[in-house]
């Protein structure tokens, strides 16, 4: 079956709830047709289970809410959303979530490690922001969000937690999905104590090219499992 963006984005919302990676009201997932200048965000205040397709703001690109005026705006969801759409075309879906083992590994100097196989789909293609309170100044902060992001998909707020995107819903979730685990694995690893073996630069360079294109659609086939499994 297919769905619109607003139904994938809907049914996004409701796969991080069911793995236990949302922070109550204060994260945010947003989805955009390839390359439109609006996107839609849910709205603030809803809980992740409670987002219906028929619920979803619709904003532009300059921070006007299209549809849904009726509704609250998260404004950190603006500068966040708004801002990378605006500097990325090929970005149509963009998660921001803040999770225990993200906010951790976000906070150590290392960064994440390539100590797993979760891990090693990032190799050399994740960013990192240095914190700075809420992000409310538009101009200051959300240019240098983008910055930071650079060509990557995929980007660690220090201190905070983090920003998955994609070309699709489904990219942005199978980069969430592996970050989560990667990040409980590396604090895992370092909790024992134990020396970590880490693969040579030579295998995590073959490694995250053989990962990233281990099929044509990043993450489709996973999310069409994650919709089986809350049709259950």
């Amino acid at each position: 079956m297919d769905y619109s963006i607003k139904e994938n984005l809907a049914i996004a919302y409701k796969i991080i709830a069911s793995l236990g990676l949302e922070d109550h009201t204060y994260t945010h997932l947003s989805a955009r047709p390839d390359g439109a200048d609006y996107y839609y965000i849910y709205p603030f205040g809803t809980l992740y289970e409670e987002v219906e397709s028929n619920n979803l703001l619709k904003v532009n690109l300059a921070g006007t809410i299209l549809e849904g005026k009726e509704y609250q705006y998260n404004k950190t969801g603006y500068t966040i959303h708004g801002s990378i759409y605006q500097a990325r075309k090929d970005i149509n879906a963009i998660f921001h979530l803040h999770t225990h083992s993200t906010v951790a590994v976000s906070a150590m100097k290392c960064g994440l490690m390539p100590i797993s196989q979760w891990a090693l789909h990032f190799y050399n293609r994740i960013s990192y922001h240095k914190y700075a309170s809420l992000a409310l100044d538009l101009p200051s902060h959300g240019s240098k969000l983008t910055e930071d992001l650079g060509d990557n998909y995929v980007m660690f707020l220090r201190n905070h937690g983090f920003i998955t995107s994609g070309q699709t819903i489904q990219e942005a979730m199978f980069y969430t999905y592996h970050l989560e685990q990667a990040c409980k694995t590396q604090i895992m690893a370092l909790s024992s104590g134990q020396e970590l073996i880490i693969p040579s630069e030579e295998i995590c360079k073959q490694s995250v090219n053989d990962l990233l294109s281990f099929e044509k659609e990043l993450g489709k086939r996973d999310f069409a499992a994650w919709i089986r499994k809350l049709a259950k």
